[in-house]
């Protein structure tokens, strides 16, 4: 499919693109959160993308940010946040913040947001708004100084999950993210039981695949 150039696209072809994610994308996939629709209605997906991306910000797949890593479909993201079920009392957490567009949506939504990207290459270049108080760190590690959290998003697939994700989360604390098993993504919750957190994988979704998260290499003879 044939792009327009990114200096031809108006404010106005923005904001329709804008609603036809609303209509078109996530309402008929079951995004029904009113909070989420009105968010992700109004923050300026196409500011957080390359230049030469901005005409296809809105469309339904993961956009390349380079050097590996990739921005969540619209839809995608939006799963994972209707799954979060924010609270304004929430002590959250995002990994893999990105160029800021997840933590402008979830940032209104909870008390506290710390975020995660080592990326200053993508942490610089877009505005956060505000959002959250980011800390350049590998994304595997968490946030252990800001421990615990109520709520933590990845946003992303991960294959493995660091067993030390358990101590930052608070009792009965939630974990949404992207899971990775022999190529296929899923969206998946997890609660804090004990000192684990039990995951449960909800339906194939597709989330880039965040390699900070790999399954360690097992020795073979």
């Amino acid at each position: 499919m044939a792009t327009a150039p990114a200096d031809t696209v108006t404010p106005q072809d923005f904001a329709r693109a804008r609603r036809a994610m609303i209509d078109s994308q996530l309402r008929p996939s079951g995004i029904t959160a009113d909070w989420l629709l009105d968010a992700m209605g109004t923050a300026p997906r196409e500011d957080y993308v390359a230049a030469d991306l901005r005409s296809v910000a809105y469309m339904d797949r993961s956009l390349p940010l380079g050097e590996g890593r990739a921005m969540s479909s619209p839809f995608a993201q939006a799963r994972l946040l209707q799954e979060a079920r924010p609270r304004d009392d929430d002590r959250a957490l995002l990994i893999a913040g990105g160029t800021g567009y997840l933590a402008a949506l979830l940032g209104p939504r909870v008390a506290t947001l710390d975020v995660v990207e080592p990326d200053a290459r993508l942490s610089g270049a877009c505005p956060h708004n505000g959002r959250g108080n980011w800390h350049n760190a590998p994304l595997e590690n968490g946030l252990p100084d800001g421990a615990p959290y109520d709520l933590i998003v990845i946003d992303g697939a991960v294959e493995a999950l660091p067993a030390d994700f358990a101590n930052q989360l608070g009792d009965n604390g939630r974990i949404v993210m992207g899971t990775v098993t022999r190529g296929v993504t899923r969206i998946a919750i997890g609660r804090k039981s004990g000192d684990a957190i039990a995951v449960q994988p909800l339906a194939e979704m597709g989330f880039p695949i965040l390699s900070a998260f790999a399954k360690p290499k097992s020795w073979s003879f």
